[in-house]
């Protein structure tokens, strides 16, 4: 009875690291929402309430981190439940990081908001976005339900928001150079539209983190990466 006990606390506690790592998920895709809602709306307010709502995604990542050393020290995991135990660390660690990104987002609305618009490049960015947020919906799915398949299309689709986000780089730098107004604007977005792709990036880490946890190794081939932004040059005319 007493080993029948230990394993179903365990379990319990496998399942509060299981809630408290969607919770973070949760509230960095919600942060991730407002942050394009407040680009698109050229809302500062809302931008700041992007802001101040960052520390709560640390403090849990914070928590994770004590209750996942707790967990080492006191259950010594060992197989799958070793690896689940490892994979939510790593994966708080990249929700952690996809709350800084939209954070960065929300500070880039400020300067946007105070110069005038320029053409759909917002809206392009929106469209980019939303397809980040569902691979992070996507791949929250696919760690509570252990789903190798989900895993894969997302890391699957971070390929087309790379080529999204090298079409805005081009779009971005044609404005640059057909009117040196737009460089204050168009640099902002610049920099915005790159913390999207690297929220991609780290919804495509944390499938690779599930295929781990559940394969018991990395994915063996290599992530597809379309972006070109680095090598991207637009002559003048």
């Amino acid at each position: 009875m007493e080993t029948e006990h230990i394993v179903k606390s365990f379990d319990e506690e496998l399942l509060k690291l299981d809630n408290m790592v969607v919770e973070m998920g949760g509230l960095a895709e919600s942060q991730l929402t407002d942050a394009i809602s407040a680009l698109v709306r050229r809302d500062a307010e809302l931008a700041g309430r992007v802001v101040a709502k960052d520390r709560r995604i640390d403090d849990i990542e914070i928590e994770i981190h004590n209750f996942v050393l707790r967990l080492l020290a006191t259950r010594q995991p060992v197989a799958v439940d070793l690896r689940i135990i490892l994979a939510s660390l790593k994966i708080s660690s990249s929700l952690e990081r996809i709350g800084d990104y939209a954070k960065n987002i929300a500070k880039r609305t400020t300067p946007i908001a105070k110069v005038p618009a320029m053409g759909g490049t917002a809206q392009s960015i929106a469209r980019m976005a939303a397809m980040v947020q569902g691979m992070i919906k996507n791949v929250l799915d696919a760690y509570i339900n252990r789903d190798l398949d989900m895993a894969a299309d997302v890391r699957a689709r971070d390929e087309e928001v790379d080529q999204m986000h090298t079409s805005l780089f081009r779009e971005l730098l044609t404005y640059m150079m057909e009117d040196p107004r737009n460089i204050t604007a168009a640099t902002h977005l610049v920099f915005t539209a790159k913390n999207v792709e690297r929220i991609g990036d780290h919804a495509t880490g944390i499938a690779e983190q599930v295929h781990f946890m559940v394969a018991g190794e990395l994915p063996g081939e290599m992530r597809p990466k379309s972006d070109n932004a680095s090598f991207t040059v637009v002559e003048a005319e």
